[in-house]
């Protein structure tokens, strides 16, 4: 962290815990990275994942933005990615990390969420709503990620590309961060193309307009075939909304929690709800 210049990884940084979990794939609890909220409330917390071999800084901008507007927020490191303590961790598939992140739900968190998944998050967020639905109230994730970033952002500086790009490094500094990408990938990743008509949460779709990594056809596409859905794209913006855009990004979460609420005092029952 002493190389990083960005002072809101450096503050999220300061706040990163690890927390014990217990999986039936370890024999001892692992010890999982990621940043508790400093505020409780009586709404549904908002769990921030991150896209594919990031972490919880990815967060760094959108994060306190939510923090500011009152909502309990949490950002959870992926397993097999992040700062969590994998040393005696040798299983990172899709099961592992589904979970794995079920019995940290179960142990710290408690009660329904909003999901909020950009890039790879987004399939994580998908994959763990259709297989464990008591968990998730709200679903909030974002199109596919690749850390290039020049291709990513529109009009980065080199000096800012390169200290984002030593910021998404920083957790494969750890020795097992090879095993664990490995093992993943020998797993087959996530493939959610099937389980997209199964959410049944409603959903916010997020996308940047001038996303150069994945095509606006598709975000069209999504919110054809994704149940109860609505689709919002900023402007001038590229592939991760919530790093280039966070007032944006921010803004429109807000919002839709907001018009959800709303929603649900005018109702008898209650209705879940999904964010993409």
């Amino acid at each position: 962290m002493e190389e990083i210049k960005d002072p809101f990884a450096r503050k999220l940084a300061t706040r990163i815990e690890r927390l014990p979990v217990n999986a039936s794939f370890s024999e001892k609890s692992i010890m999982s990275s990621c940043v508790k909220p400093l505020i409780q409330s009586s709404q549904n917390p908002v769990v921030l994942l991150h896209g594919f071999d990031s972490s919880c800084l990815e967060w760094r901008y959108t994060f306190p933005l939510l923090e500011e507007a009152g909502l309990e927020t949490w950002a959870i490191d992926i397993l097999g990615w992040g700062f969590s303590n994998l040393e005696r961790t040798k299983s990172c598939d899709v099961a592992s990390k589904r979970e794995h992140f079920y019995q940290l739900w179960k142990s710290y968190i408690k009660r329904p969420m909003t999901l909020v998944g950009p890039s790879l998050g987004a399939a994580v967020a998908v994959d763990f709503a259709v297989n464990n639905p008591e968990a998730v109230s709200i679903l909030k994730s974002f199109p596919l990620r690749l850390y290039i970033i020049f291709l990513a952002f529109k009009g980065v500086s080199f000096d800012t590309g390169l200290d984002w790009v030593n910021i998404g490094k920083l957790h494969c500094l750890y020795p097992w961060w090879e095993d664990a990408t490995v093992s993943f990938m020998i797993s087959g990743g996530y493939n959610v193309s099937r389980q997209i008509d199964q959410v049944k949460q409603k959903t916010l779709i997020i996308w940047g307009e001038d996303d150069q990594i994945i095509s606006n056809k598709l975000a069209v596409r999504l919110h054809c075939e994704l149940p109860n859905s609505i689709i919002r794209q900023i402007p001038d913006c590229g592939h991760l909304p919530h790093v280039e855009k966070p007032d944006s990004a921010a803004r429109l979460i807000l919002e839709f929690l907001q018009n959800y609420s709303c929603q649900k005092k005018a109702q008898l029952a209650p209705t879940e709800e999904v964010v993409y």
